[in-house]
């Protein structure tokens, strides 16, 4: 019923800029906050940043001053914006997004398959 799909990952230089999307579709009634996480090998899952339907962001100290996270509401898709990249950036990035569908109670939170990132020279 609902798909959330990344794009825009890849190879880029240290000091390099990368544009990640995140596209939500189906029989989507709302979508509240929806976020950017990321896993490096052999490391857990950590929050990049997350935006909710108002446009009210957060993010983690490690990007803070570098990445910039946007939505557009009604696309359903959510942007994440990387500047200033370093190596310790590399990781597969996931989009998460709570969302409720039509015709059902709850809020329930999706995730895509993941784009890679790699920050290497």
């Amino acid at each position: 019923q609902v798909q959330v799909v990344e794009s825009g990952g890849g190879l880029v230089q240290p000091g390099g800029s990368l544009r990640l999307s995140c596209a939500a579709s189906g029989s989507i009634f709302r979508i509240n906050v929806m976020g950017w996480y990321r896993q490096a090998p052999g490391k857990q899952r950590e929050l990049v940043a997350t935006i909710t339907g108002g446009g009210s962001t957060n993010y983690a100290d490690s990007v803070k001053g570098r990445f910039t996270i946007s939505r557009d509401n009604a696309k359903n898709t959510m942007y994440l914006q990387m500047n200033s990249l370093k190596p310790e950036d590399t990781a597969v990035y996931y989009c998460n997004a709570q969302i409720k569908l039509f015709f059902v109670a709850n809020e329930y939170d999706y995730w895509g398959q993941g784009t890679q990132v790699t920050v290497s020279s």
